[in-house]
């Protein structure tokens, strides 16, 4: 079994992140270690916590942090996403566990899924500290993804709001925000599909979470393209963990990419959609990952 704690650690900005640190019982010296996020405008709370305690029942120390802005982490505005800020934190989180002294520091991997299986890429690709990766229904290209996700006639309307929001930021007003999941077709909002409307507003603990987010985290997003780092995290071993059918992390971009990684590397087709991974494919995408760090861990 293991044990869990609430920790925080410091990052740039005098801001303390938020995380739960799972320990496995009854071990005599420092263990393999697994450093993990949750993806776009989520939290901890959302369906991660299942990887996590499967980690550290296989052995493996766990970090799982709530990004800046998010959850019980520190930061502001609240509900803001910049995906660099993300990584450059994320970069602390791999610091911090290596000062962990149950911590093996030369055997650390890290675990992302959709946004931040972007970021995970990304992180494999330019810090070596990290000598496994797991993405889980990654992020690619958030400008592809975004043409579809948004009909052609509704871009220039889209453009506008960035502009307008931009030049308010310039007059002291607060960034725009807008709702992430919304079932109305005519309102703005980050998703509109069932399946991500129905996991967006899974209850989590109250004042953890509220289902709105800076309308220029959109605009980061479709500006942001971990895909382009994908061949640079060989040697380092890749696995992706891949839906048949997902709109969000779309899956023929994943595929692509994939075909642009370098050995060593592994591909696990999981049945469904985007969220399947977290419900009726978490057994077998834990299982996945588990298998993937005992053996390069």
């Amino acid at each position: 079994m293991f044990q869990k704690q609430d920790v925080r650690f410091p990052v740039e900005g005098g801001i303390e992140l938020s995380a739960w640190l799972f320990v496995p019982e009854h071990h005599n010296a420092p263990l393999p270690a697994i450093t993990m996020a949750h993806g776009f405008a989520g939290t901890k709370y959302h369906g991660i916590a299942s990887f996590a305690e499967a980690f550290a029942k296989a052995g493996f120390v766990v970090l799982l942090h709530d990004h800046r802005n998010f959850g019980d982490s520190g930061g502001a505005p609240r509900q803001d996403i910049n995906p660099w800020q993300q990584i450059a934190d994320w970069r602390r989180a791999i610091s911090y566990l290596q000062a962990r002294p149950e911590v093996d520091e030369n055997r650390i991997g890290i675990w992302g899924t959709s946004f931040a299986g972007g970021h995970a890429i990304v992180l494999g690709a330019t810090d070596r500290r990290l000598k496994a990766v797991v993405a889980q229904a990654p992020t690619i290209d958030g400008h592809a993804a975004g043409l579809r996700r948004v009909p052609p006639e509704a871009v220039a309307d889209l453009e506008a709001r960035f502009a307008a929001d931009e030049r308010a930021q310039l007059n002291g007003e607060p960034p725009e925000m807008q709702q992430i999941v919304s079932n109305d077709p005519s309102g703005p909002a980050a998703y509109k599909a069932a399946d991500a409307v129905s996991f967006y507003l899974r209850p989590v603990p109250d004042g953890i979470w509220e289902n709105r987010l800076t309308l220029r985290s959109t605009r980061w997003a479709r500006m942001y393209s971990p895909g382009a780092f994908i061949d640079r995290v060989s040697p380092t071993p890749l696995l992706m963990l891949v839906a048949e059918r997902d709109h969000i992390a779309v899956t023929d971009l994943a595929l692509k990419a994939y075909e642009l990684a370098l050995e060593p590397k592994r591909m696990v087709m999981l049945k469904g959609g985007h969220f399947d991974p977290y419900l009726a494919e978490l057994p077998s995408a834990s299982r996945e990952a588990v298998d993937w760090f005992r053996k390069n861990l």
